[in-house]
């Protein structure tokens, strides 16, 4: 990509919640997170999912472009780098859609954000349990209940630090539900890196 390209991408700039990511005056939490937070402790994204991001996204996703994660995680592993951190936790696929797509693109995100990162990815012990219907075809409201109960840890973790990856962050529902199967079995801190956040309508 092009110098002049990649000046013009959607940068998330400006204040925003420390916890979901979002728009918030003067960075401070947002009124939803004070009184519903996630189960995630932070989010950090790079980019707002806008032109051309979710155009090259789609690309990476359902084109098998594939050299877009490197470039995409590189992006994503400029961000602070957490201070404490046991391992990178992709977002996991349910079987049947891994065979389907062939590939998890957060695994390949994580991937490149470990190596610069010099943080091991625990690609194997966070599971989803549940095939439920994709989140995009679903209304914001709906997507909670969708993805209730469908992830799994499947070892105990007190007390360790997760960075949990994932490409897009848009109600936050599946990233909160992921944390909160991860802290039920012990961890004492999540905290969720995606690459483009989306805004509320």
């Amino acid at each position: 990509m092009c110098e002049a390209c990649e000046a013009d991408l959607p940068r998330l700039e400006g204040g925003q919640c420390p916890q979901c990511a979002l728009p918030a005056a003067g960075g401070c939490l947002c009124g939803h997170c004070l009184s519903k937070p996630p189960h995630f402790d932070s989010a950090r994204a790079v980019f707002r999912y806008d032109f051309p991001v979710d155009k090259l996204m789609h690309s990476f996703k359902y084109a098998h472009r594939l050299a877009l994660g490197a470039y995409f995680g590189k992006k994503m592993a400029t961000l602070p780098r957490p201070e404490i951190a046991d391992s990178i936790v992709p977002l996991p696929l349910h079987p049947d859609r891994l065979r389907e797509r062939g590939f998890n693109q957060s695994l390949e995100l994580a991937k490149t954000i470990a190596k610069i990162w010099k943080i091991p990815v625990d690609g194997e012990k966070c599971e989803r349990i549940r095939n439920t219907p994709a989140q995009a075809g679903l209304p914001w409201k709906d997507r909670a209940g969708n993805i209730r109960n469908a992830f799994r840890y499947a070892e105990n973790c007190e007390g360790k630090h997760f960075i949990l990856i994932d490409d897009v962050m848009t109600t936050g529902a599946s990233l909160s539900e992921c944390a909160r199967a991860i802290k039920r079995r012990g961890a004492a801190r999540v905290d969720v890196l995606v690459l483009a956040r989306t805004l509320p309508p």
